[in-house]
Order: C-alpha cells, then sequence, then structure tokens
C-alpha cells in the first residue's frame, strides 16, 4: 500500500470578534473568566463602553470596497484585521516576548534637545545624558533617517564627550510611530537606530485612547513591547514603554516585568496635561506600577514639568526614577527659565537659560 502524506491541519490566527461582539471574540475572558465559546487567549474583560467606534458601518453589505482603508482604528470589523493579527505574530499575549538587559548610569533628570550638537548648551554644564525625539532623528514628511543620522555615531552628532550619554526618546505623534511601525522591516529603521550606537532607547509609544476599541488597545500593547524586543536584538539597550486602560493591563505587565530582566520601564506622560487625566488615569496607573513592579526596576518618566508632579513621582518612585524632559530646550528658545514660582521670562541667553533650567529640575530629583 502506497503511503500518502497529508499536511497537518492548522489553525487559523485567533480574531477579535466583529462589530465587539465578546461571544465571538478570542481574547474574551467571559463571565466566569474562564473565556467564552470563541475565546482563545483570555486577556480581555469585555468590550469597551466609552468606544466611539461601535456600530461602525464600514463592512456591512452595501458599503464601499476599501472602506477600512481610511480608518486608522484597528477592530474587530476591519476587513484586514487577520492581517493585523499576522502582522503582531498572531497572539495579543506577551509571553513570547522577551526584552534583556542592563541601563548604563544615567543621572535622575535628562534634558532633550532638538538632535544639533549641544556644544552651546552644554558648555557650562557638561550634564551626563543628553535626550533626543524620535522626529529629531525619523523624518515625519518623508518617512526615512535624516540624512544627517544616516551612518553616524549618535554621540558624535550631538557633541557629546566620552563620558556622557545619548538617550533617544522613540516617542511621537501617532502618524510619526505608525510610519516607523510600517517602514521599519523595509527600511532597516531599527537596525539603523541601533547601529547609531545610542546608550539608551526608549522604545516607541502606541497610543491607548478610552474611546478606542478594546482591540486596539490590545494591539497597541503588545506592539510597544514588540519594537522594544527588536530593539534589543539589533542589539540596543532598549527600554519597553507601556500603556494601560484597565487593572488587567497593568496586571500583565506585572507579570511580564516578573519574568524578563528588562532594562526597566519606560511611561510616556507628555500628553497628560488636565489634572483629570492625571488623577483618574496616569497617577493612579503609577501608584500600582510602584507597588507591583520589581523594586529594584528603573523608572523613566517622559514628560513631567510641574513641580508638584515630579514630588508625586520622587515620593512612587525614589531614587529609581529617571525623568526626562524637553522643558529645559523649549523656555530657553525664548530666554525663558523654569523656578520654583513657574515660568520666568528673563531674556537669558539659551545656553545660560537651558543650564538654569536644567539644574532646577533636576534639584526636584533624588541625587545620584
Amino acid at each position: 500500500m502506497t503511503s500518502i502524506s497529508l499536511p497537518m491541519p492548522t489553525v487559523g490566527v485567533p480574531l477579535p470578534g466583529r462589530g465587539c461582539d465578546c461571544t465571538r471574540c478570542a481574547f474574551w475572558m467571559g463571565l466566569d473568566g474562564r473565556g467564552g465559546p470563541a475565546t482563545v487567549e483570555p486577556l480581555c474583560s469585555g468590550s469597551n463602553a466609552d468606544c466611539s467606534y461601535c456600530g461602525c458601518a464600514a463592512t456591512e453589505a452595501g458599503s464601499p470596497a476599501g472602506a477600512c482603508g481610511s480608518c486608522p482604528i484597528r477592530c474587530g470589523s476591519r476587513t484586514d484585521i487577520a492581517a493585523w493579527m499576522h502582522d503582531v505574530g498572531g497572539t495579543l499575549a506577551f509571553d513570547d516576548l522577551s526584552v534583556e538587559g542592563e541601563l548604563p548610569q544615567l543621572p535622575s533628570f535628562i534634558p532633550m534637545t532638538d538632535g544639533s550638537s549641544v556644544t552651546a548648551l552644554d558648555a557650562s554644564l557638561r550634564w551626563p545624558a543628553y535626550g533626543v525625539g524620535l522626529r529629531r532623528v525619523f523624518s515625519p514628511d518623508t518617512h526615512t533617517i535624516y540624512p544627517r543620522f544616516v551612518g553616524k555615531d549618535a554621540r558624535q552628532v550631538l557633541g557629546l564627550g566620552e563620558q556622557q550619554k545619548a538617550v533617544l526618546v522613540g516617542y511621537g505623534e501617532d502618524p510619526l510611530v505608525e510610519a516607523f511601525w510600517s517602514y521599519r522591516r523595509r527600511d532597516g529603521l531599527v537596525e539603523e537606530l541601533a547601529s547609531q550606537n545610542w546608550d539608551v532607547i526608549l522604545s516607541p509609544n502606541y497610543s491607548i485612547y478610552g474611546n478606542w476599541p478594546r482591540a486596539e488597545h490590545l494591539l497597541n500593547m503588545r506592539r510597544c513591547l514588540m519594537i522594544a524586543q527588536e530593539f534589543h536584538e539589533a542589539g540596543a539597550v532598549a527600554v519597553p514603554n507601556v500603556y494601560w486602560y484597565r487593572l488587567e493591563d497593568l496586571e500583565r505587565y506585572r507579570s511580564w516585568f516578573d519574568d524578563v530582566p528588562a532594562p526597566g520601564i519606560a511611561v510616556n506622560l507628555q500628553t497628560v496635561r488636565e489634572n483629570n487625566n492625571w488623577d483618574s488615569w496616569a497617577l493612579p496607573g503609577l501608584y500600582w506600577l510602584a507597588e507591583n513592579l520589581p523594586e529594584d526596576l528603573p523608572v523613566l518618566l517622559t514628560g513631567l514639568s510641574r513641580a508638584d508632579r515630579i514630588a508625586q513621582a520622587v515620593a512612587l518612585f525614589g531614587d529609581r526614577l529617571t525623568l526626562i524632559s524637553q522643558n529645559p530646550h523649549q523656555y530657553a528658545l525664548h530666554g525663558a527659565v523654569m523656578t520654583a514660582n513657574g515660568r520666568e521670562d528673563i531674556h537669558a541667553r539659551p545656553g545660560d537659560a537651558f543650564a538654569a533650567t536644567v539644574r532646577y529640575m533636576s534639584s526636584l530629583l533624588p541625587r545620584r
């Protein structure tokens, strides 16, 4: 008898439920925590009551072809949701991701600049580390690395001394980080940035907004860790950025950081300006992280500038906190400085104003 080899049966990629239908979603925890009829990975407690996209008619019968093409939101009803699930590895869990490494010695405060040489600003400071935002390195217009950084050592481009550190703050507006994600493999963007010898790279942040569907939250949380792993695999010291929306999100991060020897955890707070967002989302999440993360895990926060909020962060994280801010550079452009009384427009020379604000903001943090 002749034997015939048959292909092994395969299981399709798990997908979010169409129309925010939890009973058809592969990621629903179910009413009793054991999942629903379609559950593959029980990660989500249910659809987002605040979602502004429920009832989307783009995929209904009679809608034009490619109706989802102009929508930036990834939900279970998208015609290409399977492609997005393939793009993130066919899972929304974190178990297969790993980011290892150890941070170099950093000061408790790191000022950000515009990516040009810091020689004039640093003349009276000799500050231990400087940060540069992603949009100063990766063009939002051409979606390529700016020529001044291509094939260059970041510390040389910035004019830093041998002992000074260069930190790439991989944050940006949604179109910028989405473009980086889309072009990164085709153009070797991750490898190019890693080759520039940044001492630390804070990985790009993929947003979580309260009025977005839950599928978008889950995809973006995984992408934040995926992109950090890609930088790590390219040889960089990469710190993953995290966002959250529910307690279950924070608990998943805790489990991951308990298992993975990551260099640290980063949170981008640049858009948390209103007190309501700080009090209802950012501060409670930071409290939870302070209570539940490994006690020796470095915490890097970007975007805090108010003295009261910095004091709260210091109370939570102590001397493992590193604060990164672009305020000294922004103020210096106008000859202004930050003081205990707030902004003061003293018409100082940019270098003097920059140094004064850096020293003031550093004084709000524990010394290292």
